[in-house]
């Protein structure tokens, strides 16, 4: 498929039809939770920013196991979070901003703020509905996401199997690929490291974390994200704060060009979408993810299985990574467009990092290098979990199928059969089956990102996001009436 083809249909499916199916299900959402990602917003940040004070969270987390000492404990909602954040923030809170600024100008930034509003009720409805359809599985650990609520929910099983599949896909892409390329793309920019040796490093660190299973891939991303947020965010604000009189300015150059490109054609109400608004919303949804469905796996193993405390957690990642971590990358870039030098045509990490060092001079190479290594690596690894999930669901169907000789239809009386020792040891060995040839080809694809030119990666990508969210928008709104919002109660 040549870069030609991919532009086209890069464009066909991120046309209007497609932007108006996200901002439309982001409204109908949010007039369904009354707008609580604005008006609840003492709410949910008490909830969870206001959870981690002291030791209130930890000590909920100890009563937790202590209560349940022989059943698996799970993680954390803290650590589900940061797995969640891991998979968020990643290369399209640096690549993705700046191309998006690059393709779309200073009114991109604008609709990736709206993205992330209305992808805020979006994430909390996604990530209630996974906790309410979750079930655990026989070996303790909990099964969640869109595949589970379109077959338990909406009551179409073959839905959930498109789902789980094409979300399968994407791990291998954007969720491995992708990433392990900025990774050696980074190294090879700032240290010059070959990409096979690259490759080789990222694989072997990959393996040994996943190797951990779900509480070391919980345990790393709570360690690893804070922290490497935190540092990025310092010198994102050191930055701003130099160029503190040019802010006014750039904030007017936001909201103007937001809507400098939008023009009514003819007389029946059509328009033209800007690129601003194609770019900033293709790429608000490619850094949160809201609405792939994705943050409803990543919460699947929450210990706490409150559906409105998770999904007010959803809410604050998508906060987190849009509203703050892509707002200021985007303020640094425009901000250093200010001082009146010449970028040169440079483009993604390369254009960040100049901007960078505009303010904090050749170390800032070193900074973003840092911050895209860091992001991506923790990308990888919660992907993995993602991609996991979505696999093991593809194996409980394949053994329900081979062993039992019938469909989803009696797939409940399977799950619940305990007493056919056969069938269960046949799942379970057709389950472990697929997770296993699945974890080799995602190690092989961090492989070969690492030593692949992918220029049309990122297109790539955006078609996988829209694809994975046709089938998850449709559900999500369907059943958004089965959603309560905190405090509303009329529990489940």
């Amino acid at each position: 498929m040549t870069i030609g083809v991919i532009v086209r249909l890069h464009q066909m499916i991120w046309g209007p039809w497609t932007l108006v199916y996200f901002l439309g299900a982001g409204v109908i959402l949010s007039v369904q939770l009354r707008f609580f990602q604005i008006s609840g917003m003492q709410t949910w940040w008490r909830e969870t920013v206001g959870s981690l004070v002291g030791k209130r969270g930890r000590n909920k987390d100890n009563e937790k196991t202590q209560e349940h000492p022989n059943r698996s404990p799970g993680v954390s909602p803290f650590q589900s979070a940061c797995t969640a954040l891991a998979a968020t923030i990643g290369t399209g809170n640096i690549v993705g901003v700046a191309t998006a600024l690059t393709a779309g100008g200073p009114g991109a930034l604008f609709w990736m703020w709206v993205s992330a509003v209305l992808g805020m009720a979006t994430a909390y409805t996604e990530t209630y509905l996974g906790q309410k359809y979750r079930y655990r599985r026989a070996d303790g650990n909990y099964l969640c996401g869109p595949m589970i609520y379109m077959e338990r929910g909406l009551g179409i099983p073959a839905l959930g199997i498109l789902y789980a599949f094409l979300a399968a896909l994407a791990s291998l892409g954007m969720g491995s690929m992708v990433q392990s390329n900025s990774v050696s793309s980074t190294l090879q920019y700032a240290a010059g490291l070959p990409g096979w040796f690259t490759g080789i490093c990222v694989t072997i660190l990959a393996a040994a974390v996943i190797a951990g299973g779900t509480s070391g891939i919980a345990e790393f991303s709570e360690k690893m994200v804070p922290v490497s947020a935190g540092i990025y965010l310092v010198f994102c604000v050191t930055v701003i704060l130099s160029s503190l009189p040019a802010l006014p300015v750039i904030l007017v150059e936001i909201i103007r060009g937001a809507f400098s490109g939008m023009a009514v054609a003819g007389g029946i109400g059509g328009y033209t979408l800007s690129a601003a608004l194609r770019v900033g919303l293709s790429r608000g949804v490619f850094s949160n993810e809201a609405g792939l469905g994705s943050l409803a796996i990543l919460h699947g193993a929450a210990r706490e299985g409150s559906p409105e405390i998770q999904g007010m957690w959803a809410m604050l990642e998508v906060f987190v990574d849009t509203i703050v971590i892509c707002t200021l990358t985007g303020l640094v870039i425009l901000c250093a467009r200010t001082d009146g030098g010449d970028p040169q045509g440079l483009d993604g990490a390369a254009l960040t990092a100049w901007c960078f060092a505009r303010r904090l001079g050749q170390m800032s190479e070193w900074l973003v290098s840092g911050a895209m290594i860091s992001f991506a690596f923790a990308t990888i690894i919660a992907w993995y979990y993602l991609g996991r999930q979505t696999v093991e669901y593809l194996g409980e169907h394949l053994a329900v199928s081979i062993g039992d000789g019938k469909t989803d239809h009696n797939r409940e009386q399977y799950n619940n059969n305990r007493n056919d020792s056969k069938k269960q040891r046949r799942r379970t060995e057709a389950a472990k089956m697929v997770v296993t040839v699945y974890t080799v080809c995602y190690l092989v694809s961090v492989l070969i990102g690492c030593i692949c030119r992918l220029e049309a990666v990122w297109l790539v990508s955006d078609i996988g996001n829209a694809l994975m969210a046709c089938p998850n928008l449709l559900t999500v709104v369907v059943l958004c009436k089965e959603v309560k919002r905190p405090g509303q109660g009329g529990g489940d």
